[in-house]
């Protein structure tokens, strides 16, 4: 699937799984990753609970829903490679619906990259067409 191509043409609500070392699960809303040409993902993420799983465990899921009705979307099954935290970097993937006072409050923001490891349609367990 070209991952690309799908997030530039779709809108929906993403959401981001982890667990910490001990399989202690948390789930949050994350926006659609920056896919890049070789294949991997990225999203920017602060220091907060997912983070901090990713430092034990580099394993996550991210289901994203598409908006209209029904079930349609993706489950994208990952594991993380690296870290950044390059300023221009971080900058450019922040979305600006915080004033710059109100983001650097939240505190610091890290761009998180991951291999994908595998694709499966919303529903099911392969793809049908």
């Amino acid at each position: 699937m070209d991952l690309k191509n799908y997030f530039e043409n779709k809108s929906g609500t993403g959401i981001l799984s982890t667990a910490d070392a001990e399989g202690r699960v948390d789930s949050a809303v994350y926006a659609r990753p920056q896919v890049f040409d070789d294949g991997n993902i990225a999203f920017l993420m602060r220091e907060r609970l997912t983070h901090a799983n990713l430092q034990e465990n580099p394993h996550a899921a991210y289901l994203f829903l598409e908006s209209g009705g029904g079930y349609q979307g993706v489950r994208i099954f990952l594991k993380k490679i690296r870290e950044d935290q390059d300023p221009a970097l971080v900058e450019e993937m922040t979305r600006g619906w915080l004033s710059p006072e109100e983001d650097q409050a939240k505190g610091p923001k890290h761009v998180v990259y991951f291999a994908v490891e595998k694709v499966l349609p919303l529903i099911g367990d392969s793809w049908t067409h």
